[in-house]
């Protein structure tokens, strides 16, 4: 059974064959090489878990071709095999990604051993990559964080300054933004990622609790302190502590959260024993700061302790071009967590989305979308489906400023999507029929029932109109009849 592809480079040839014949024997593919051309051709062409490359080849050395390879970007554990006199460039080939070396003359379990170990750490490695492209996956939102607007730009390009290091991060901007999602993208792209993303929603908490859950509290510390309670700060231990709306913190726990970002020591309500907070602080408000700062509502040195990094997210109404690329996402998205078919909106639904104000922002965009992807009849958005309103909260919808030939084509134009490659030899009679119906339904509704009034309405026949109630199915209630 095949457990791993490996190459040997070497150009002595017994040797080259004991190594070959011992792999083979241990399950292993193999392929030799007796030049560094000849390596190099196959390490282009077939991924192997191990190479062994002798560091002295007839034409180029494995020194330049672990450089290469390296470059190249080429998966391969490279172990090297060296002579006692070549000791130096073999340490300084580990310094450049080898995976280790062995001397010559070396023993033939040696170099098995060294093998079996390497396979196995690279199927740690490649198992640990997985986990950590699947909790992305599962958690990490940076991919929703759409947008090509030079202000996008600007942001991504912060985002990566500051993953590694451990500033604290001031996220500003109007609700629905994203501040959150900028926080999640931060944390899982670090080298917290798979550590705590801990969201404490400040406005949420009674102002009277906040501390408590914040740096949690011990047992009788207060009326209905009933047990010693674990804290945010804790429970975010190496990870990260994200503090949502911090401008509603009262300002006595300002002053301990100054203390913690100074000292990253806190204690419990309560309590004596001083707590290490190993955490990253990200912070963000809707609020103005600076304006609370000289409205004495928020202290001015716990300001700038978290505006390190600040980063600003403009509204979507800034960003006006970003909305096509969002109401792609938000459609995908929404088609895949709700199982419907939305292929897309028409050009007069994307114009009226582009320029609605947003006054929530990609929130507000996102629950438009679901409302109108989950009541929508047929695959395409029209102008139709969707319900805006305006800052003064009048319906912003252009169904009522449609004329009844445009409001047919779009029901058309549905039509004939979903019914793409599919055969229809009787479209007239089918369309007339969907029209016929609910004028008469709703004419005979008007006129209370009166057949004669509703044929005078109609401008036909009564006999023909009693004919089309028979051919219809028209169901009469008894006033009707």
């Amino acid at each position: 059974m095949e457990q791993g592809k490996i190459l040997i480079a070497e150009d002595e040839e017994s040797l080259r064959w004991v190594l070959k014949k011992a792999l083979e024997d241990e399950g292993y593919w193999v392929q030799t090489a007796a030049t560094g051309e000849a390596a190099r051709e196959y390490l282009g062409g077939i991924r192997f878990d191990v190479t062994l490359m002798d560091i002295k080849l007839p034409d180029v050395d494995g020194l330049t071709l672990l450089k290469e390879t390296k470059e190249a970007g080429i998966d391969t554990a490279m172990i090297l095999m060296t002579a006692q006199s070549t000791m130096r460039n073999a340490i300084e080939a580990m310094k450049n990604g080898a995976y280790d070396y062995v001397t010559k003359p070396f023993d033939l379990e040696e170099v098995l051993v060294l093998v079996r170990r390497a396979l196995e750490s690279r199927k740690l490695s490649r198992d640990f990559r997985e986990l950590k492209e699947e909790v992305k996956k599962r958690f990490e939102p940076g991919v929703s964080m759409i947008g090509s607007s030079t202000a996008m730009q600007k942001i991504y390009k912060t985002i990566g300054q500051v993953v590694n290091s451990d500033a604290t991060i001031l996220i500003q901007g109007e609700s629905g933004t994203g501040k959150e999602l900028v926080a999640k993208t931060v944390h899982y792209n670090s080298p917290r990622w798979n550590k705590p993303f801990i969201a404490v929603h400040c406005a949420a908490v009674p102002r009277e609790l906040i501390e408590s859950e914040l740096f949690g509290h011990e047992k009788g510390s207060f009326t209905g302190a009933l047990e010693r309670r674990i804290g945010k700060f804790e429970l975010a231990e190496g990870g990260t502590l994200f503090l949502d709306e911090v401008g509603d913190i009262p300002l006595d726990v300002q002053t301990k959260l100054l203390r913690v970002l100074q000292d990253r020591e806190f204690s419990r309500v309560g309590g004596k024993e001083l707590l290490k907070a190993d955490v990253r602080i990200m912070a963000a408000t809707n609020l103005d700061l600076e304006r609370a700062v000289k409205e004495k509502r928020f202290r001015e040195d716990l300001y700038f302790r978290l505006k390190v990094i600040p980063i600003y997210l403009p509204p979507l109404r800034e960003r006006r071009g970003d909305v096509p690329l969002l109401v792609g996402y938000f459609i995908e998205k929404i088609n895949r967590e709700m199982g419907t078919e939305i292929s897309g909106v028409s050009p007069e639904a994307l114009k009226l989305l582009e320029e609605h104000p947003w006054q929530g922002n990609v929130r507000e965009l996102e629950n438009i979308l679901i409302r109108a992807a989950v009541l929508s009849p047929g695959p395409i958005l029209f102008p139709s489906d969707f319900t805006l309103q305006s800052r003064q909260g009048e319906s912003l919808t252009e169904v009522d400023n449609l004329s009844l030939e445009e409001i047919i084509r779009h029901k058309l134009e549905d039509y004939f999507e979903r019914t793409k490659g599919v055969d229809v030899d009787n479209l007239y009679n089918l369309v007339v029929e969907r029209v016929e119906r609910p004028l008469i339904e709703l004419t005979l509704r008007k006129t209370r029932g009166s057949q004669i009034k509703a044929a005078q309405i109609l401008g036909i026949n009564r006999n023909t109109l009693r004919k089309k109630i028979t051919d219809l199915h028209i169901k009469l209630k008894k006033d009707d009849e």
